[in-house]
């Protein structure tokens, strides 16, 4: 006579999978996350850089430098205005700008991300009629 084993299940196992899982899902959730953030300041930079040169040509001669400034910080979020540099010069007919934007961290006080990013643009200076 043989004897059989008893029935086992294997019901739940899904369950203890995932739980085990879960720490590396979230991990890699909040990594891409903090990509994202990187990615989205390039951008912010690069627009920063753009408005503050349009409004640097747009503006009287003497009052280019704050006009540049001014509108390079306008449009940044809080996360980023913070930590934001604008330069703006003139010279040789040209108006430029440089922003440099600190990344934002996803959880501000557990890391300091060294990441800054640069944004440059240039036009030529409008003449005044």
């Amino acid at each position: 006579m043989t004897r059989l084993r008893p029935y086992r299940s294997d019901r739940g196992q899904v369950t203890v999978e995932f739980l085990g899982m879960t720490p590396l899902i979230i991990v890699t959730l909040v990594v891409v996350w903090q990509f994202v953030l990187v990615g989205y300041t390039f951008t912010l930079a690069g627009n920063a850089a753009d408005e503050a040169v349009r409004a640097g040509t747009a503006a009287h001669p003497g009052e280019r430098e704050g006009a540049c400034q001014e509108a390079g910080l306008d449009k940044l979020g809080d996360a980023w205005r913070g930590n934001a540099d604008v330069d703006c010069g003139t010279g040789g007919g040209y108006v430029t700008a440089d922003v440099s934007l600190r990344v934002p961290v996803l959880f501000p006080g557990t890391i300091d991300f060294p990441f800054t990013v640069h944004g440059h643009a240039g036009a030529v200076e409008e003449e005044d009629d």
